[in-house]
């Protein structure tokens, strides 16, 4: 093994005249004699141009190996995959979305651990490969630093993938043209970048970046522009020099650093799949978090951000104004946030905030904190006799604060969304979607389809839907994800019928169902588990493997 402690790994795949196979299968890829004494950094890629959030990756790719080279490493490129949410929502592929996840978090563990990569750079740009990412890197526990592939710019008229989602819902109504969809359609998404509001993409970078995994402001940028190239070239650098303090994924990502990433995601108003994706991601480094750690940290942040989907703004206005760094000094200041965190530039998080200006007088993108659009947080943990195990929920406040209606029952996401639309639903149902978890979808797809259709048809605050599935970043509304246990476990989903009256109570944190335990336990005595959806495959693989929701629906849980 290398005397350069900064060579443990590569120098076991190069390094001794045994290895000459190995040194002459990477001269053929461009290596140099000097290359070889040069600690290897793997660069992970998501790019694919079956998306815009992740089309222009490849070129931030380069830039990061630029940057690595630069410092004195030498720098591989490889690929993971990426799945499109906004393209499979709504139909079967999208039970792929979330088991792409664990694909990516394999595919980098196996690539730089068969090759021998001392450090990495991992660049996502969308809902599942940012985690993914996270994961595979908390895997290895290399110096590692992730990178964001940024914002999309707005679209028409203010406009993103929901307002096309939203337009088809407003068609079935009868206050949209076809003509009119067609035009949001045609501009909604100008080009590269991760969806405009604070949905799972942006949320997810805000939470890396408050973790202190990725360089500040990484999560703050548009996709196209120079202050993205540059992020890619500072964390190429910034690998050599955790690789030389010998720092990291475990030294950043300590429980304090994931209850900053909680506090950031409630103060922005995050996505709801940021629960699903914290406890996996804690589980990855071996880090113990619950259910109730977002409890306790949501009793006392509150949401300041106005930020689509239940807002008005979108990221790119508040790249404009400073990104998140102000928002996480006001933070700090107010003693929400554990400044004594390390982070990927090798400093703690109070001294890399110590210089962060405030933002822009008269801007209303972020409230002060005396002034919040909620005083705690918005995502809610639930638990009672339809959720014993609990269940999430985004509750911003302007849908009210309690529910309480008739039950009208699926077992897809298909057969809801026809019936949103065909007007079956009405106003006062609280809509159940079941057998849509991650064992039993599987893959627990997001309901953002249905949760559209039902704003885009004017019943956002009159309609209430609650899934063993989960919502995209872009669902806002009176809706409840994540029921554990998940019907196709016999959890209590599995036995309500038409007409129960059901109960969402985001000030108690309840979900119940109006059943006595004895009506619920006689129920369950009949009830029997409907045949695996799939017997061979990948996502047959995967519901034999994941885990519940309520610990991260993760897939090595052994």
């Amino acid at each position: 093994m290398s005397k350069d402690k900064r060579r443990q790994y590569s120098s076991q795949v190069v390094d001794g005249p045994t290895k000459a196979p190995a040194r002459a299968m990477l001269r053929a890829v461009g290596f140099a004699d000097e290359d070889f004494n040069k600690p290897q950094v793997g660069i992970a890629s998501t790019w694919s141009n079956l998306t815009p959030c992740n089309m222009h990756i490849d070129k931030l790719a380069v830039e990061a190996g630029h940057g690595a080279d630069a410092a004195g490493g030498k720098s591989i490129i490889f690929n993971t995959i990426t799945i499109s949410d906004g393209i499979a929502n709504g139909t079967i592929g999208m039970k792929y979305s979330l088991v792409s996840r664990e694909v990516i978090a394999d595919s980098i563990e196996t690539v730089a651990g068969c090759e021998g990569f001392d450090g990495l750079v991992a660049i996502g740009g969308c809902d599942k490969n940012m985690p993914g990412c996270i994961i595979g890197l908390a895997r290895l526990n290399r110096p590692s630093v992730f990178v964001y592939g940024g914002t999309i710019a707005p679209g028409k008229n203010h406009t993103d993938i929901i307002s096309v989602f939203e337009a088809v819902g407003a068609h079935a109504k009868g206050d949209m043209s076809l003509i009119e969809v067609k035009q949001v359609e045609d501009t909604a998404i100008p080009g590269p970048g991760a969806c405009g509001g604070m949905y799972t993409a942006n949320t997810m970078a805000s939470a890396i970046e408050a973790m202190g995994m990725s360089l500040p402001n990484s999560s703050a940028q548009n996709a196209t522009s120079d202050h993205k190239l540059q992020d890619c070239q500072d964390a190429g650098a910034a690998v050599l020099n955790l690789l030389e303090h010998d720092i990291k994924p475990s030294d950043i990502m300590t429980k304090q650093a994931f209850e900053n990433a909680i506090t950031v995601v409630i103060a922005l108003g995050g996505s709801t799949n940021a629960v699903l994706h914290l406890l996996a991601m804690a589980h990855a480094i071996d880090v113990e978090l619950s259910l109730d750690d977002f409890v306790r940290i949501g009793e006392r942040v509150p949401v300041l951000a106005d930020l689509r989907p239940s807002g008005h703004y979108m990221m790119s206005e508040l790249v404009a104004i400073g990104g998140i760094q102000p928002l996480m000094k006001r933070l700090l200041d107010a003693g929400l946030l554990h400044g004594d965190c390390l982070t990927v530039t090798g400093n703690t998080l109070a001294e890399n905030l110590s210089t962060v200006a405030p933002y822009p007088a008269g801007q209303t993108i972020i409230r002060p904190l005396d002034k919040p659009i909620k005083k705690d947080s918005h995502l809610r943990i639930l638990r009672g006799n339809l959720a014993p195990e609990g269940a999430v929920a985004k509750i911003t406040g302007k849908e009210g604060l309690a529910f309480t209606g008739p039950a009208r029952v699926f077992s897809s996401e298909e057969e809801t969304l026809e019936r949103i639309l065909d007007g079956t639903v009405k106003a006062g149902d609280v809509l159940v979607i079941r057998y849509e978890g991650p064992k039993g979808g599987p893959g627990m797809r997001e309901m953002l389809s249905p949760t559209s259709a039902i704003m885009g048809k004017g019943l956002g605050q009159e309609v209430a839907l609650i899934t063993d599935g989960r919502f995209s970043g872009g669902s806002h509304g009176f809706v409840v994800g994540h029921i554990t246990p998940e019907a196709q476990q016999g959890g209590p989903l599995a036995i309500v019928e038409d007409g129960d009256i059901i109960t969402i109570d985001a000030e108690t944190n309840k979900l119940e169902v109006q059943l006595t335990d004895a009506e619920i336990a006689a129920r369950l005595e009949k009830w029997q588990a409907p045949e695996p959806r799939y017997r061979r495959g990948v996502l047959a693989k995967y519901a034999h493997t994941v885990s519940s929701a309520s610990t991260g629906a993760v897939t090595d849980d052994l």
